[in-house]
C-alpha cells in the first residue's frame, strides 16, 4: 500500500528532517519526493510505501498531525487510491 503526503507552509529549517524521522520511526519508506520553496512558501509532495509500516494509517495520520502542529504547517496523508480517486474527472 502506498500513500501521498503533502506539506505546505512557511519555510524553516528542519521540515524534511522532522517528517522523515517520523516516517522512519514507523518503518515508512519514502519512494519519491518533490519539494520546492516559492517566495518563502515550502511545498512538498511525497509518495511513501506503507508495506512495512509498524502501525496503522490512522496512527500515522495522528503523528503527522503532531508534526503539523509543531511546525505550524499543513500536512495531509492520503492513501494513494483515495488521493487518485479524489483527482479523477
Amino acid at each position: 500500500m502506498k500513500a501521498v503526503i503533502t506539506v505546505l507552509g512557511k519555510d524553516r529549517p528542519g521540515i524534511i528532517a522532522k517528517i522523515a524521522t517520523a516516517l522512519y520511526e514507523r518503518e515508512v519508506n519514502i519512494d519519491d519526493i518533490s519539494q520546492t520553496i516559492m517566495q518563502g512558501l515550502f511545498t512538498m509532495v511525497m509518495i511513501v510505501d506503507l508495506g512495512k509500516i509498524n502501525t496503522n494509517i490512522e496512527e500515522l495520520q495522528a503523528k503527522m498531525q503532531e508534526v503539523e502542529n509543531e511546525l505550524g504547517m499543513q500536512i495531509r496523508v492520503k492513501r494513494e487510491e483515495v488521493f487518485t480517486a479524489m483527482h479523477q474527472i
